[in-house]
């Protein structure tokens, strides 16, 4: 087993492109769209393009049930759609169920627009006014969040 927390930025980024290689996520669209159509969300449109813009960011991407929401994942799930919000779209970005030793001493992020709301040093609340407009932010934060994370 490789240790990650001492590997250089691109270093772990080549280590896990390559455990992405001999095992690929398991792509859970059926699943979410199934969890999403039972749901009736008033922003299911908005939801929906947020998925392809998230899962259009790197090929690496997945998205799967989990935590009772539709959550994005490399290797690790690394994001959850926060359905009870019903006004806008919110994502929780996170580092997984348990705080990995390369995201102990936080997670940072070029925010200019400041869509994240730090819940902890390893988990935001990213929400969107307006996911058409706010497109290129989000695109940004998921790679950014990605790389760091992984």
């Amino acid at each position: 087993m490789v240790d990650t927390g001492t590997q250089s930025p691109e270093r772990r980024h080549r280590t896990m492109a390559a455990k992405r290689a001999v095992t690929p996520p398991q792509d859970g669209s059926k699943e979410v769209t199934a969890l999403l159509d039972e749901r009736a969300h008033p922003l299911r449109k908005d939801i929906d393009q947020v998925r392809k813009l998230i899962l259009g960011v790197d090929p690496s991407i997945s998205e799967a049930v989990k935590w009772n929401t539709a959550s994005f994942r490399t290797t690790e799930f690394f994001a959850a759609v926060h359905l009870r919000s019903e006004d806008r779209v919110q994502l929780v970005f996170h580092t997984g169920a348990k705080v990995k030793q390369s995201a102990k001493s936080g997670v940072e992020l070029d925010d200019p627009e400041g869509l994240c709301r730090w819940l902890a040093k390893d988990r935001c609340l990213v929400t969107l006014e307006s996911v058409r407009s706010q497109r290129k932010a989000l695109e940004a934060l998921v790679r950014q969040w990605i790389r760091q994370v992984e």
